[in-house]
């Protein structure tokens, strides 16, 4: 093993954490100390990676152009880097699940290395995207996220069941609207997350069948979506020209307004949107309905 320190100075790192520091020599980086951390007393290697082979995992959401410009910045006024990233080793490279922005600001800022704490097991990487607090993800990061880190499990584990990965996706409805990011960048999945985070479950079936599935319900979302689209577009033309329009219109469709002792199945709130978005009458709205709950809904997320 590579000459490093370790903490507690009476343990003995297990065998892969030896081989990940003799890795890491290897590929150009320094293995600084090998330690426990303190909550459930893994061992991972803190190290000095070559920028070079480090790079964001191939699931994780895109870098966001005014964050890395505020880290960038930030990096410069100090005049020094102060926060490891988190890393896995992979085929000689280094995938970081919690770190890409600072990755990509030390890079900008001319670093060769970069400080890393490394973990040995890969599968972890999965975890810590579910947990990602570096920023704040809209839905639409989240959902993209999501949909890369389901499709990188579908390859590798289809006959495992989608409900299996449950705490890595976080919350079934982002898989379904990340399907829909995927085709159309721009499409408002926040007008129907509030009805999709009531029934859209994980499923209990295998992720190769589950897909499937998944692309039905992204499906009608997407079906849910022309139809309000087209509302909206009427509406403007008889003057009803609110940014708030889309949300008022599937707001008053949702089925669920009408749920009570039991949540009808993802599917059966779907078809009912479909069926009251098509027999929507815009002959009864008025600009101040539209006005009011906007302002509403402004007051409500405010509260919250």
């Amino acid at each position: 093993m590579a000459d490093i320190a370790v903490f507690p100075k009476s343990g003995k790192p297990p065998r892969a954490v030896t081989e990940l520091a003799e890795a890491i020599e290897a590929d150009g980086g320094d293995a600084l100390a090998a330690f426990e951390e303190p909550i459930g007393g893994h061992w991972q290697v803190f190290a000095m990676l070559p920028l070079a082979k480090v790079e964001a995992t191939p699931y994780q959401r895109d870098l966001s152009p005014a964050h890395l410009k505020r880290m960038v910045e930030v990096m410069k006024k100090l005049d020094r880097y102060t926060e490891p990233i988190v890393a896995v080793r992979s085929d000689g490279r280094y995938w970081t699940p919690n770190g890409n922005h600072r990755r990509a600001a030390a890079a900008k800022s001319g670093a060769r290395t970069i400080p890393a704490i490394v973990i040995p097991e890969p599968e972890v990487a999965f975890q810590i995207l579910a947990l990602n607090t570096e920023k704040a993800h809209n839905l639409r990061d989240k959902a993209l996220e999501v949909i890369r880190m389901y499709r990188a499990r579908l390859g590798e584990h289809p006959r495992k069941q989608e409900k299996e990965f449950a705490f890595e996706f976080e919350r079934a409805h982002f898989i379904t609207l990340g399907i829909l990011y995927e085709k159309k960048p721009k499409f408002s999945g926040g007008a129907f997350a509030p009805i999709l985070s009531r029934v859209d479950n994980f499923l209990a079936k295998p992720l190769g069948e589950a897909i499937e599935e998944r692309e039905e319900r992204a499906a009608m979302v997407e079906r849910a979506d022309e139809l309000v689209n087209d509302l909206v577009a009427r509406g403007k033309k008889r003057g009803l020209s609110h940014p708030y329009l889309k949300n008022f219109i599937i707001a008053r469709c949702n089925p669920l307004t009408r749920a009570r002792k039991t949540m009808p199945s993802c599917t059966t709130a779907l078809n009912g949107l479909i069926k009251s978005l098509s027999e929507f009458d815009l002959g009864r709205v008025h600009f101040g309905q539209v006005r009011d709950a906007a302002q509403i809904a402004a007051a409500t997320a405010t509260n919250e």
